[in-house]
């Protein structure tokens, strides 16, 4: 499994990239959690221009035997979508952690950012 050191990540499996100026991050799958879905067949967010709380829901993706929702690593105003999951969801299992990002987020309370796992301690919850 991949886990690149420069990303946070949830126990919920998702990753958080913060931007160069520290206001927002992008956020993804993990490919442990793309591995364990198998072949993404949709991506619904419909939270874009929404304040989420974390740790609450901004959309759902479906795989071939299941749907999964998506739970916010912080708190934010979801600010985009990545357009590109609509015609090509197969993105997520392809290059989770590039092509395959989900959402931009807008931080509320950068403090949150001291509660995501480094990328060794993901390794070890993920085993």
């Amino acid at each position: 499994m991949n886990f690149p050191a420069e990303l946070s990540y949830t126990k919920d499996h998702e990753w958080v990239r913060v931007s160069e100026d520290g206001a927002s991050v992008t956020v993804g799958i993990t490919d442990f959690a793309q591995n364990e879905l198998g072949d993404i067949v949709y991506v619904d967010i419909d939270t874009v221009g929404t304040e989420v709380d974390r740790d609450d829901v901004f959309g759902t993706v479906e795989a071939v035997k299941t749907v999964s929702e998506l739970f916010m690593p912080i708190s934010g105003t979801v600010s985009e979508a990545n357009d590109a999951l609509e015609g090509s969801p197969e993105l997520v299992n392809d290059d989770p952690y590039g092509e395959g990002w989900m959402i931009k987020i807008a931080i509320s309370d950068a403090s949150e950012l001291d509660s995501l796992l480094s990328a060794d301690t993901y390794a070890e919850m993920t085993g």
